[in-house]
């Protein structure tokens, strides 16, 4: 009889545990509630942060910037592709290019990021891999066309049309990116002044680690 409540408890605990994690890694992958409030974002789902203070202790590019270029490229949806173009106005045509994911890198930005980094299991939609990937972009970026790693604004011109396009300042001619980046920077200061009242709390916290990437 002891031996059967020693198996049946044994058999609770192992599911329960495997529930846990399951829960923990479906958590990795998904939307937060509040996207324009980055505690909550990492309260809520903390092995957001752990991969964000990673991505910011090894490419040196704030947190705070590197979580407002995600949430302006993607909305923080781990799926995300750019809208079809339309065919005779009507019917869905290509899109516009093959970026894909948290980090919206294109095919092969990301081949390249993985190759750089060694990372070659790296997965678009994964999170943990692409604030790596930002982390790793800003950090090119600074070093080919000499922008602050602080520098949001520019920093987010540079992500989106390449070292190329801003050293030809392609986006001059983009009012819409114009006003983005600025809204980016608008974004990473409110981050920075959020995280300014709980990074301290965060740093203390210890939550369940990803298992396996999605």
């Amino acid at each position: 009889m002891l031996k059967k409540i020693k198996l049946i408890t044994i058999l609770f605990i192992t599911i329960s545990f495997f529930f846990i994690i399951s829960t923990d890694n479906a958590s990795c992958s998904r939307e937060p509630q509040n996207k324009k409030d980055v505690c909550k974002i990492f309260k809520e789902l903390k092995k957001w942060y752990k991969s964000a203070d990673r991505s910011e202790q090894k490419w040196h590019v704030p947190k705070s910037i590197l979580m407002a270029i995600i949430f302006y490229e993607s909305g923080y949806r781990p799926k995300a592709k750019p809208p079809r173009t339309t065919c005779l106005y009507f019917f869905p045509g290509p899109r516009p290019s093959s970026a894909y994911g948290y980090a919206q890198a294109i095919d092969s930005t990301w081949d390249n990021y993985k190759i750089k980094t060694g990372n070659t299991r790296a997965k678009r939609d994964k999170f943990d891999d692409a604030i790596d990937f930002v982390g790793w972009y800003c950090n090119y970026i600074h070093n080919i066309c000499k922008i602050s790693k602080n520098d949001a604004y520019r920093l987010y011109l540079a992500y989106h049309e390449g070292e190329v396009g801003y050293k030809n300042k392609s986006y001059s001619k983009k009012k819409w990116l114009i006003k983005r980046a600025k809204s980016v920077q608008k974004l990473a200061n409110i981050y920075s002044s959020q995280l300014m009242q709980c990074e301290a709390e965060l740093k203390r916290k210890k939550g369940w680690f990803c298992l396996w990437p999605f």
